[in-house]
């Protein structure tokens, strides 16, 4: 690790100074379990909800303390020197945005869109009406990623030789029924976070090989995914996530693996083991000929993490951060990269050479 005169590793987004109050729109699981925990959390202000089911609205308005509930659209968007929190499904948000007002500051819940057509029309949107809006990644902005890429940053594990996501644990689907007409599910629902995480470590990859699966008895289109990101050599990065290991907890497994050529890392995603309750997410490090030593983490995937983009949007707009780190330029390209995953998964196998 890095040596104990060392400032500690990043965990956590600075808070703007000022900050605007943010109306919610959309008010299903994800903004009860996710956005609102952490704007209470961090003491950023919700004004107002919104969503076309209001008795839902009402419910977590009452939950959360929250003033308004907006009973159109059109009255919420009206909310002056507001930061729209859209936790609203993919295909609504084209809609949602041309509601909003020109030039207004935007958060979008991921993906942006089911597919890259839907991407480019959500990004055109938005550069069409000044908006300026960004994407919720939020794996990038958890503690625990957060700190791995300040130690790669930092070049505690010297040159990055190696990133794989490893899962293999029984996710709850039935939690998200939603899911079940989608012809894509695994790798622009779930492991999107992934590919904008290693994004983000490690920027834009040259090409994809890509399987996906589905798994007999669900009725989801794909649930078991095997992608090979192509970098330029020394670097290998491989995902491997199979959903259906419900066999006990003893040999589940939901991790990031790092190593460089002087150290590694090791993330534990708490979260997904035994989901929504979840595990503590850990974060491990090791230097070359020392010991594994564990990070102490200030938060966890949930809610923590959602208060990055958030923060980032704002400091953004105040002019107290220079880049916008999940603007619609870059998610587009992490939605160019779930295109290309699928894309590769269409492609047939090399052909083993006959006598």
């Amino acid at each position: 690790m890095t040596a104990p005169s060392a400032p500690p590793l990043r965990q956590a987004w600075d808070r703007p100074a000022n900050p605007r109050p943010i109306v919610v729109i959309g008010t299903g699981g994800i903004a009860r379990d996710a956005h609102l925990p952490a704007y209470r959390k961090a003491g950023l202000p919700v004004c107002g909800v919104y969503d076309p089911d209001q008795a839902r609205a009402a419910a977590l308005a009452a939950e959360f303390g929250v003033a308004h509930v907006y009973p159109t659209l059109a009255s919420a968007a009206a909310q002056a020197d507001a930061v729209f929190d859209v936790a609203a499904p993919p295909m609504a948000h084209l809609a949602i945005l041309e509601a909003l007002p020109p030039g207004a500051t935007v958060l979008l819940q991921k993906p942006m869109g089911l597919d890259l057509d839907a991407a480019r029309a959500i990004r055109s949107a938005v550069h069409a009406r000044g908006q300026t809006a960004a994407v919720n990644f939020q794996l990038r902005y958890a503690p625990m990623m957060l700190a791995l890429a300040d130690c790669l940053a930092r070049g505690d594990l010297g040159m990055l030789l190696e990133i794989e996501v490893h899962l293999n644990l029984a996710t709850p689907w039935h939690l998200f029924p939603h899911l079940v007409p989608n012809p894509r599910v695994e790798i622009v629902s779930h492991s999107i976070h992934y590919l904008d995480a290693i994004r983000a470590l490690a920027g834009n990859p040259r090409g994809v090989f890509a399987r996906g699966f589905g798994y007999p008895g669900s009725p989801l289109a794909d649930t078991r995914t095997t992608i090979i990101l192509d970098y330029p050599a020394p670097l290998r990065v491989t995902l491997s996530i199979n959903h259906h290991h419900d066999f006990a907890r003893r040999f589940q497994d939901a991790a990031f693996r790092v190593e460089g050529t002087e150290g590694a890392a090791m993330v534990k995603l708490g979260l997904l083991l035994d989901y929504p309750v979840g595990e503590p997410d850990e974060l491990w490090i090791v230097r070359r000929g020392g010991d594994w030593q564990q990070v102490p983490l200030a938060g966890g995937w949930f809610p923590d993490a959602f208060l990055g983009p958030m923060c980032n949007l704002q400091r953004f707009a105040s002019g107290e951060d220079t880049r916008l780190a999940t603007q619609v330029d870059d998610a587009w390209q992490t939605m160019a990269l779930v295109e290309a995953c699928y894309a590769a998964a269409r492609q047939p196998a090399f052909p083993i050479p006959q006598d």
